[in-house]
């Protein structure tokens, strides 16, 4: 049977899989056959006569290991595998930590806390210890307290640590207290949350050398998955457990190490031949899932990386065509382009719509695409995440501006009246309701005329209901005098929502961030297009309500309900694979992200993302940037990623000729120096920034006023700040009055009334 097994393997996996001499270390290249090698490696030890019990293998996932149990159990016997010591790093520890819990002072049937638990007792203690949960935010600190112990750094050394003299330096001095009291009050209730799993596993197998010799000798050998993603206590643990009989696997590609803000260290898997001297080194580096031209383009790339374990991934595929870059005038039109390739590729192949996959740097980017698939009637899913219009923070400022525009609005008015937290609990708002059931009328109508209602509440609360009310009614004035984007950027800084969302920088928080300024952006962008597409001076509050409820409306699917194009974060799509990815918004201040130029060290993982978005697609591989976007209250403009360059220019093709091309080889500046209120949405609210390296903003060059532009006539070729190039059909109209029929290259027909268009004279 042996050598059934490995004559279905090529060269390097079958090398990989009969080495089982010593330590070894196995780069997969993407696409590689990992987990086949994994698999038909522990089928390989149990044929050569290893127990199953004593085989570990540590996975990342219940579904990595449930799915590689049963393909070992179809090669060698579901009876033999069923013995295999395999599962995630949480789920075996835990195992052995209940075997050994009296060792360090737990009882055996201890609670595992998940991460809504643990955020829970945070908050409770900080309550206790009366610290400003604004400072101190629950979400925040656990993070903390987590990232410390995947460093397995305990309460007490964390308080003479580095990490306590920054939180003292951020303002956050006592997060080392709560630290204390957090690991009191989890060992008080018999309780250890995910991290902790790692933490005394690690303590009881450094602590105790007869236990430790136990599970020594039990693991005779070890096999790790996704060795890149590992952190510092999880490799710690592998390394007690195997250096002193060597026997032990690791398989992972440095190149896709995309998870260090989770505390995954990729120096685990550079140094693994430094930890263990003499350590065998394979190479899986035959790509089964993309055309030749794809991988060599992804190879492209990833050789920029300083610090790397070489390779040379090649795929037998057929040679296919070019990865391709599709440079677009704004985030409006890279979406319609978008759009327009999925349905040009479905057409000629026949394809379904869950083989396409747009991949995107952050989730606030989803927004400009799903509007334009709702708008084409392209079924889509948000894969691993809330459609856009779904997200909490969205759902609340929408919410405000709903009360503002209708104030017997019962369901937003109930989930605003307490957020941001004004003292109006559960209690107060279930008495008005009462009241207003009593009498018929809204909630509204009780909280302006509370005396007349016969509302009891205390005097305290009758002020607090009394300054919620005076704020809609001040915006509510303001709804025919101000447009959608000034009335609705006032709600958001007035109300406190702001304020709230940009107290911490946590990666949640961040993202909370992103889809703020993305929505204050989209709304500019819809104020500007009424005027333009619509002839509208002004452009209102309600008619923006209007339209997000109308993209809001869910009910709009049809056929397959599986049949849907993916949208994800590129950090949600390693391990997947579609026929045809779409990688946008590839723009210096977006990809790489600002927040990863700072050393080269991020910035490498940054590359390595765009090497995972490339090498998800099988056929066709799609690159989208834009040069103008609705960012941070103006519209921006942006050079392309300097990724974008490190790719083979024989293995690109860019869209649109030579002006493209050149705009794709424009080296963005640098400087060193203070971030000048980069989010003028939270500006008041953001206190010291500290210097870090930021990439110039450019401001969008102004396009030409087109009030009296006289020379504007049938044949002209412009370019639109948000629909690029198109060709004058027909000119209408005199002075404000006068109308554009332009026919798009990508965006199509629209007719522009000039007093707002934004566009100038290509030729």
């Amino acid at each position: 049977m042996n050598e059934n097994l490995l004559e279905q393997l090529n060269e390097g996996q079958r090398e990989a899989v009969t080495y089982c001499d010593g330590p070894q270390l196995v780069i997969a290249g993407a696409g590689s056959g990992k987990t086949r090698v994994l698999t038909y490696k522990i089928a390989y030890l149990l044929e050569q006569g290893m127990n199953p019990w004593n085989i570990l293998a540590l996975t990342f996932t219940n579904k990595a290991a449930r799915e590689m149990k049963e393909r070992i159990g179809r090669l060698v016997g579901q009876e033999r595998a069923r013995y295999l010591q395999m599962g995630t790093f949480h789920s075996v520890f835990a195992r052995i930590l209940r075997a050994e819990a009296s060792t360090i002072g737990f009882q055996s049937n201890f609670t595992i806390y998940d991460q809504s638990d643990s955020r829970s007792l945070v908050k409770s203690i900080i309550k206790e210890m009366q610290l400003d949960d604004k400072v101190y935010k629950p979400a925040s600190v656990a993070d903390r307290i987590s990232m410390a112990k995947n460093h397995l750094l305990l309460p007490q050394a964390y308080a003479q640590s580095a990490w306590a003299t920054d939180d003292a330096r951020s303002k956050r001095p006592l997060v080392k207290d709560i630290y204390i009291r957090y690991h009191e009050r989890c060992r008080q209730a018999n309780a250890m949350d995910f991290d902790d799993l790692l933490v005394y596993t690690f303590v009881l197998l450094k602590n105790n050398e007869d236990i430790l010799q136990k599970y020594i000798e039990r693991f005779q050998y070890v096999l790790v998955d996704e060795y890149q993603d590992t952190n510092y206590a999880q490799q710690s643990i592998v390394v007690l457990l195997t250096k002193t009989h060597g026997r032990v696997c690791v398989v992972g590609d440095d190149a896709q190490s995309i998870y260090s803000f989770r505390g995954a260290n990729i120096d685990n898997i550079l140094d693994f031949q430094k930890e263990y001297g003499g350590a065998k080194l394979s190479k899986l580096e035959q790509n089964y899932r993309s055309t030749q031209l794809i991988v060599q383009a992804a190879n492209s790339l990833i050789r920029h990386n300083e610090r790397q374990i070489p390779k040379d991934v090649f795929s037998e595929n057929e040679h296919g065509e070019r990865v391709k870059l599709k440079p677009a005038y704004s985030d409006k039109e890279e979406a319609i382009i978008v759009c327009n390739d999925i349905r040009r590729i479905r057409r000629q192949e026949q394809c379904h719509y869950s083989d396409f996959a747009i991949l995107y740097r952050t989730n606030s980017q989803s927004r400009s695409f799903e509007e334009q698939m709702r708008k084409d009637g392209i079924p889509y899913r948000i894969y691993g995440g809330l459609s856009f219009y779904q997200r909490k923070e969205i759902k609340d400022v929408i919410a405000y501006f709903r009360v503002v525009a209708n104030h017997d609005d019962e369901e937003a008015l109930r989930r605003i009246i307490n957020y941001p937290t004004r003292g109006i609990g559960n209690t107060t708002v279930d008495k008005i309701v009462e009241v207003a059931n009593l009498h018929g009328v809204s909630l509204w109508t009780v909280i302006s005329q509370p005396q007349l209602t016969g509302l009891n509440v205390s005097k305290a609360t009758l002020t607090k209901l009394a300054a919620f009310q005076s704020l809609i009614a001040g915006w509510e004035q303001r709804l025919a005098t101000e447009d959608a984007y000034e009335l609705g950027h006032a709600i958001i800084m007035e109300s406190g929502i702001s304020k709230d969302i940009y107290s911490s920088s946590n990666p949640d928080d961040l993202s909370r961030q992103e889809n703020l300024e993305e929505f204050l952006g989209g709304m500019q962008d819809f104020v500007a297009g009424r005027q333009e597409e619509d002839e509208a001076e002004h452009i209102y509050l309600p008619d923006f309500l209007q339209e997000v409820a109308l993209l809001t409306d869910l009910d709009s699917d049809s056929g397959d309900a599986d049949d849907k194009v993916s949208l994800m974060t590129i950090h949600a799509a390693k391990g997947l694979e579609f026929p045809t990815v779409f990688v946008v918004g590839l723009e210096e201040n977006i990809f790489p992200s600002p927040m990863c130029t700072n050393s080269m060290r991020e910035l490498e993982e940054e590359r390595r993302l765009l090497y995972v978005a490339i090498t998800r697609a099988e056929k066709h591989c799609i690159l989208t940037c834009a040069q103008n976007r609705w960012r941070y209250g103006r519209m921006e403009y942006d050079t392309p990623s300097r990724f974008i360059r490190d790719i083979d220019p024989s293995l690109l093709q860019v869209d649109g000729g030579k002006d493209e091309v050149a705009r794709t080889t424009v080296k963005p500046e640098y400087t060193r120096r203070p971030v000048q209120n980069p989010r003028p949405v939270a500006t008041q609210f953001v206190a010291d920034p500290k210097p870090r390296l930021v990439p110039i903003r450019h401001e969008a060059p102004r396009p030409q006023s087109a009030i009296g532009n006289i020379g504007l006539q049938e044949g002209n070729v412009i370019e639109h700040q948000r629909f690029g190039i198109g060709t004058v059909i027909k000119v209408e109209g005199s002075g404000e009055n006068t109308k554009a029929t332009v026919e798009f290259k990508n965006a199509g027909t629209k007719q522009l009334l000039l007093k707002f268009a934004k566009y100038t004279i290509v030729k």
